[in-house]
Order: C-alpha cells, then structure tokens, then sequence
C-alpha cells in the first residue's frame, strides 16, 4: 500500500514530521494554531501566569525561578521578561554545548553581562562525548547527550537549590508541528520530556553509555519524589510566541549579535549560532524526514507574516538539505570516527523512499511542494 507525501497548504511542514497533524483543508496544526493565536484572548493565560509566578515568588530577593539560557534570543527573552516585566529573580543555567562556536561564547557572556545571575555546568566532557557518540549512532542524534543534560541539569539543580520553578522557550511540538497534548496545560512532566522531547530513547542511551564507562548523574532526572515538587513551563504557553520579537528584544536589551551570513542550511542568521553540531542534527533530519532547517525557519517566517509560501519554496528549494562540509573535520575528531565509519552513520538513518544516492551524497527523489507516493 502506497503512501501520500504532501506538504502544508500554507506553509512547508511536510507529512513526515513526527506527530503532525493536518485538517481538511491541508493545513498543519502549526499553522492552525498560528492562525488562533492571533485571535485569542490571552488574559486568561496572563492570569494563570501571574498566578504561577505568584505561588513561587521570593519576597527576600532569593533565586525563585531557573531559566535554562545559552544566551540565544529564546532564553534571553525569558530571563528578561521574568526579571524586568514581572520582578523575578531568576537564575540562569547554560549547559555547555560541544563544539562550541565562538559567537555562541560572546553572546552568552554579553547576556550575562547585561544583567543576570549565571551558572555554567559543564559535564565531565569525556562522558557528554561517550553519550553524543551513542545518540549519534543508535538514534540519528548527534548531540543527544547535551539534549539529555539540558532537560535532566536545570531539574536536579532546582531539585538541590530548592527551586521549584523552571521556565523553557517555546513548546516547539505546539509551534512548530506535532504534539498537541499541552496546548491547554501552563506545565508540563518527565513523561512528556522522555517521550517526546529524548524521543523515548532516554535509558537505551544510558544503557549502551554505561558500557564505555559512563555514569554521570547529570544525564539522569531527579526521583520522582524531587521531581513532582517541580513545576516546569514553556513561555510560549502564556503568549503569543514570536521567535523573531524574542531576537529583537535579546539584540536590544542582552547584547545578542548574529551571524555576519546565514547559518548552515538555512537563510536566517540569528539562531543556533552556539554550536556546530546543531548543524549535523539538522542534516540528520532532512535525511529521516525530508525537511531541513530551511523549512522550519520559513515556517516560522510564514506563519509571522513576514514571507508568503512562494518565497519559502524558493528558499527551500536553496538551502534545505546543505551537508556541512565545513565542520567535517570536526565531526571525525569529535566522534574518533574514520570517514566511512561517519558516512555509514548517515546511510543508516537516510531514509531510502525520499533519497538515492548520487556520486556519495543524498538526493532528494521529490520536489518541494509536490505531492508524491512511496
């Protein structure tokens, strides 16, 4: 039995995103939702917000809140909007990310220095590489260590500070395309960072960790005895989410700078500049799914306004797909991994219905935009 692959009628989320849903008309549940948050009354949620902020307020200027921030324009947006909108005193937590990119380091110092209280965790490296191996290898996910770490560090910390509340950016499974389960919940639970946020490969990861070695207690949560004292929100809940008015704000009040050009296979410049294996991941992903980082970036551009569906296409049609030749290196000293032993890697999560390889790369058998079968 054959099966369609189409794309969004409104913007390029494609039918092979985990979770996503689509109506009768061809639009994705990202789109949907965009189209109702323009409409929405939000009071309700602002009431719900101050209310949860209310609940866990220090009255002697103690941390009463952590904010996991890298110094992007999400995080960045969150601490700011907790501290000067609402007279929070959050604490600032950045999980160290491998191979890190030198303007990642300069715009998480200028965030910190425009005002904020900052804790740097960095795992034992030799561990978050064992792990970043692993998830590479066994779920097509090349930083799947540091993921883990930036879900399981802020928990344990607030669990150890006696910090009980936890703010996200946005909840990217109702933004983006896929999971609607918490588009109505202000919080959300382990279960639900498990299954979808570590794609339920959590304890198979540590599992085959801990054959090299490795049994580092940041990439464990907390016991649910500790955990369920936690409340743990996405911003995005609360709001109108605009990654683009988050840059704006990070740029004008948190010394965020961008990329001088576009990023690694995409057209904007603004975000993911802290790492260089968000680039690989996003490679990874086209491979599974079909999409790169050019489709979600003109999604978000769509659905905000500021591109019609043409225009992505084109863009797309440019950008999507781009293997990152430029930190090749990086990658083989990084995983200890001959060329082979790393193209091998890629040919096992390629997923053969979208792509055919061509003279040692992956080519797309579609054509954005067009439905065909497989």
């Amino acid at each position: 039995m054959s099966t369609k692959i189409f794309w969004c009628t409104s913007c390029l989320n494609m039918s092979t995103r985990p979770r996503i849903q689509f109506d009768g008309f061809g639009k994705c549940n990202a789109c949907s939702w965009s189209d109702k948050k323009k409409d929405m009354d939000w009071l309700p949620r602002k009431s719900e917000l101050e209310s949860l902020l209310d609940r866990h307020r220090s009255k002697d200027g103690a941390f009463d809140c952590i904010v996991p921030c890298s110094g992007g324009k999400d995080g960045s947006y969150v601490a700011y909007n907790l501290k000067h909108k609402y007279g929070m005193h959050p604490l600032c937590i950045t999980v160290r990310p491998p191979l890190e990119l030198e303007l990642g380091e300069a715009n998480l110092k200028a965030f910190i220095n425009s005002g904020y209280d900052h804790m740097h965790i960095t795992p034992d490296p030799e561990a978050m590489r064992i792990m970043n191996t692993v998830g590479f290898k066994e779920k097509g996910f090349p930083y799947y260590g540091w993921l883990t770490a930036i879900q399981t560090v802020p928990l344990r910390l607030a669990a150890q500070l006696g910090i009980h509340l936890i703010f996200y950016g946005e909840d990217g499974e109702v933004e983006y395309g896929g999971s609607t389960e918490t588009n109505m919940k202000p919080t959300y639970d382990l279960k639900y960072m498990r299954e979808v946020y570590l794609e339920g490969g959590h304890e198979m990861v540590l599992q085959l960790a801990s054959k090299n070695g490795i049994d580092h207690p940041f990439f464990y949560f907390p016991d649910d005895r500790l955990a369920d004292k936690l409340e743990v929100a996405h911003w995005s809940y609360f709001e109108a989410w605009d990654s683009y008015n988050n840059y704006v704000t990070a740029k004008d009040h948190c010394g965020l700078k961008e990329q001088e050009s576009g990023n690694s296979g995409t057209f904007t410049n603004f975000a993911q500049n802290d790492q260089a294996l968000y680039a690989l991941h996003a490679y990874l992903m086209y491979l599974k799914f079909g999409f790169g980082r050019a489709t979600q970036d003109a999604g978000i551009e769509i659905r905000r306004g500021a591109m019609v569906r043409d225009q992505a296409l084109n863009l797309v049609q440019m950008f999507d797909g781009h293997f990152p030749d430029e930190y090749l290196d990086d990658y083989l000293n990084y995983y200890d991994m001959t060329q082979p032993e790393f193209d091998a890697v890629l040919d096992k999560y390629a997923n053969r219905d979208l792509f055919q390889k061509i003279e040692g790369r992956w080519s797309p058998k579609f054509t954005v935009g067009e439905e065909f079968f497989v």
